[in-house]
């Protein structure tokens, strides 16, 4: 570990002399790649370098304890020597977490769509609690959502819903809730009080970059037609609703969401790509996938993955056993105790992988 935080550094210090070389100032291609791979490298970095500081100090102290011959100075030196090991540990362990290799999507706006599964009405109503959680989240964190394509009901929830969240570390953190939610409460509508189970599906996609997955025109066929409410009634006379077939995968999109053709070809455009990306990703990436699942099972959509209990006011996360008397906090947004947990999960078995091999 030392000898790769020790190359590490050195590459540092090598992109801070690039990094004011007049050659890559007046490359500004090179210029923002090298820029990131600094800031990307500048904390695993300045952690390395404390941990190099706090051994020196541990050196210095244990040699002083062997040539000091007053106890009560003795005492002091012990102490100061139990505090350094205990930072040390801390600065291990933070380092073994800053070594693990980076998803690339990290950084990533997040595409995230939610479809009542099971249950019906309710299903749907479920879904609109988990679009407005999510949407609750993302403001919490200071990013911008964006609806995309939306099918609500008539009771209020929706069938499906779309949309895009702006932020930086977005998909870091979503993508976690991908998998089947489910939600036990009595519905409504249910006049002898039972409690009914019933699904939603969460599906999180890193937006797609064009200079990532590149689609040809050619290869999208482009339907449009008039937007339709609730129901399926005609909402305006307009043909402003798009659809959009990626004919070598059978994708289909729809956005019917702005009133304006070229926008909402524009918003489905940036569905389809992030989910041919997807689909390319994980057929060229199965290794890659094969490890995120067996860490916290961040890959299967059908899996279901978290209960909303409402009579006991209680979430649990399955994958991990984490059970929270706080329906009402995260069902407002305050999801941080679960993310979270999650990501320290999947820091610890991924940190047991690489130990073990």
């Amino acid at each position: 570990m030392l000898e790769r935080l020790q190359s590490l550094e050195d590459r540092y210090e090598k992109l801070n002399q690039l990094l004011s070389d007049p050659e890559v100032i007046n490359d500004s291609k090179k210029l923002r790649e090298y820029s990131k791979e600094s800031a990307d490298l500048e904390e695993t970095v300045q952690t390395y370098r404390e941990y190099k500081a706090v051994e020196e100090e541990l050196a210095d102290a244990k040699a002083m304890l062997e040539e000091e011959s007053d106890a009560d100075m003795k005492d002091m030196i012990r102490s100061e020597i139990n505090g350094l090991i205990a930072r040390r540990e801390t600065l291990q362990e933070r380092l073994k977490i800053l070594l693990i290799p980076k998803d690339p999507n990290d950084d990533k706006n997040v595409i995230v769509e939610v479809r009542g599964a099971a249950g019906g009405d309710e299903a749907a109503l479920f879904a609109g609690d988990l679009f407005k959680m999510y949407s609750r989240y993302a403001e919490m964190q200071g990013w911008k959502t964006e609806v995309i394509e939306a099918s609500p009901n008539e009771v209020g929830g929706y069938k499906e819903v779309i949309f895009m969240i702006n932020g930086k570390g977005a998909f870091s953190k979503l993508k976690y809730e991908n998998g089947a939610h489910r939600v036990q409460r009595v519905p409504e509508t249910e006049s002898g009080g039972r409690i009914h189970t019933s699904t939603a599906t969460v599906a999180v996609l890193p937006e797609a970059e064009e200079v990532e997955v590149e689609i040809n025109e050619k290869d999208v066929r482009v339907d449009t037609f008039a937007s339709s409410g609730p129901g399926g009634q005609s909402v305006n006379t307009t043909m402003s609703a798009v659809r959009l077939t990626h004919l070598p995968t059978g994708i289909v999109v729809s956005c019917q969401d702005e009133k304006s053709q070229i926008k909402n070809k524009e918003k489905a455009m940036k569905v389809l790509r992030a989910r041919v990306y997807d689909k390319f990703q994980k057929e060229a990436e199965a290794e890659y996938a094969a490890h995120r699942k067996s860490a916290v099972g961040t890959g299967d959509r059908s899996e279901r993955i978290r209960t909303y209990n409402f009579p006991q006011s209680r979430v649990t996360d399955h994958r991990i056993g984490l059970t929270l008397q706080k329906l009402d906090q995260i069902l407002n947004g305050k999801l941080d105790e679960i993310i979270d947990a999650l990501i320290l999960e999947d820091q610890a078995k991924m940190i047991e992988q690489a130990e073990a091999q």
